[in-house]
């Protein structure tokens, strides 16, 4: 019997899901594992993001890799032929070129495109019972999960990013990790931003179609940590829905419960953008997926009982809008062709 049941929950977590109160921070054996960083120092603008898809091919598991920076167009993607994600805990592996852990990050993409750093003082995701993606993470099979898993922390270390070495003490950090059986869906849209007045703020959200057999819906998570620690989490279509209406150069999100609500502006010129790649898993190749503003500008409002409770600005916001159609159609403006999303740089 104790056999049988554990055979169960090994299904069960195969699927995605995880039952409230679960860890979704080992790997869960799906198409894909997402694993993203990313760096933000205010007082000079700059931003640094890193990423390590995991990805399962009929004959093994590969990995999409990526680094990029702002303000300068700087990126690095990569198809590497190994990749692995730890079941025990917060990890995503490529060999030599890629090593992410909880507290530590290393990158080697080239000789000018490498990360090495720590991070300390971190700022984890403060509630055990769900994640980022709430009620949905217990529904198995869904094509996309969602869970920023660190909403600060301080960086130790230093970046390579083209000619330049950047010095990255003392910059804040987030993380996250994304999911899924079907990879990415057919249209997404997602932001994050630091940088606010107050140091500890943090925001980020997180949409799209999600999917599961017959199950078809459109839903947007909204996480916003307020001055003094106190999570705000919309996006239950329910109790708490988040509106959304996004362009490739404009983010606007509405999002209410009973007591709170919560207005988010964003806005990033399409020139300036990066086009990011995302796997196609059983074809171990990368293709343009996402368009994406590392450094745009974030407005967000917060009001609790109809009264105003914080609002501020940021200006080292990212903003992406996904969708391959979307980010070919870039690529080709921009003169590129497609094969091109694994060479540096795009913008």
């Amino acid at each position: 019997m104790v056999a049988a049941i554990s055979a169960v929950r090994r299904a069960y977590r195969a699927s995605g899901a995880d039952l409230p109160f679960g860890d979704p921070l080992p790997a869960h054996g799906v198409a894909m594992e997402g694993y993203f960083w990313r760096f933000t120092d205010p007082a000079s603008g700059r931003v640094l993001i890193a990423l390590n898809g995991v990805n399962r091919a009929a004959d093994g598991h590969w990995a999409t890799l990526g680094l990029a920076a702002h303000p300068h167009g700087f990126l690095r993607t990569v198809a590497h032929p190994e990749g692995h994600a730890s079941g025990a805990c917060l990890g995503a592996y490529a060999g030599d070129a890629f090593r992410g852990e909880a507290d530590r990050l290393v990158v080697d993409l080239g000789a000018d495109a490498r990360v090495d750093v720590r991070v300390t003082v971190p700022t984890p995701w403060p509630r055990r019972a769900v994640g980022g993606s709430s009620v949905f993470q217990a529904v198995p099979g869904l094509n996309q999960y969602w869970h920023p898993w660190l909403l600060g922390g301080s960086a130790h270390g230093h970046a390579v990013v083209g000619t330049e070495t950047w010095d990255l003490d003392g910059w804040a950090v987030y993380a996250e990790k994304n999911w899924g059986k079907g990879g990415f869906p057919e249209s997404w849209w997602w932001g994050q931003a630091q940088g606010f007045e107050d140091p500890s703020v943090c925001v980020a959200f997180a949409g799209g179609e999600v999917t599961a057999g017959p199950l078809r819906t459109t839903v947007t998570a909204l996480v916003v940590l307020l001055p003094g620690g106190r999570l705000l989490r919309l996006g239950d279509p329910v109790v708490s829905p988040v509106r959304a209406e996004v362009t490739d150069e404009r983010w606007l999100l509405r999002g209410r419960s009973a007591r709170w609500r919560v207005d988010v502006e964003g806005v990033g010129g399409l020139d300036a953008a990066h086009v990011l790649p995302v796997p196609l898993p059983l074809e171990r190749r990368n293709v343009p997926g996402a368009i994406e503003h590392l450094g745009a500008t974030m407005r967000v409002s917060v009001r609790r009982d109809g009264r105003l409770l914080w609002a501020d600005d940021s200006t080292a916001a990212a903003l992406e809008h996904g969708g391959i159609d979307r980010a070919m159609a870039e690529v080709a403006r921009r003169g590129h062709a497609p094969d091109q999303v694994d060479a540096a740089p795009l913008g």
